[in-house]
């Protein structure tokens, strides 16, 4: 399941207040030419077959194609650098996913309903 932590949360919708838009989030997630898993983040409305999730207050979107590769993945707001903020994706699969605690499965992450 995807996971949304507090940290996260409260800094999207921080900014969908100042840009005024519904708290709908749109995660996506493919693999590139390279193999690599990419992330996409936007506001959006919810659309036909979209896996709608209740993280912390915040509406999350997931197309059918982006389920699976989202599965055991945690959306967190950290501190990268001093003064540095970013959002990182944490994959629950991959060995060593998360600085200092662990993923979802350590309990960093919220559950989504």
């Amino acid at each position: 399941m995807f996971r949304l932590t507090p940290a996260a949360a409260e800094q999207i919708l921080r900014t969908a207040e100042v840009q005024g838009d519904a708290p709908s989030l749109r995660i996506a997630a493919k693999i590139d030419e390279d193999g690599e898993r990419v992330y996409g983040v936007g506001f959006d409305e919810e659309r036909e077959n979209d896996q709608v999730l209740d993280c912390e207050g915040v509406t999350i979107l997931i197309s059918p194609r982006s389920q699976t590769l989202l599965a055991g993945t945690t959306l967190d707001f950290v501190e990268l650098k001093a003064g540095e903020f970013q959002f990182v994706f944490l994959d629950s699969s991959e060995p060593g996913c998360a600085p200092a605690g662990g993923c979802a499965s350590c309990g960093r992450g919220s559950g989504c309903k």
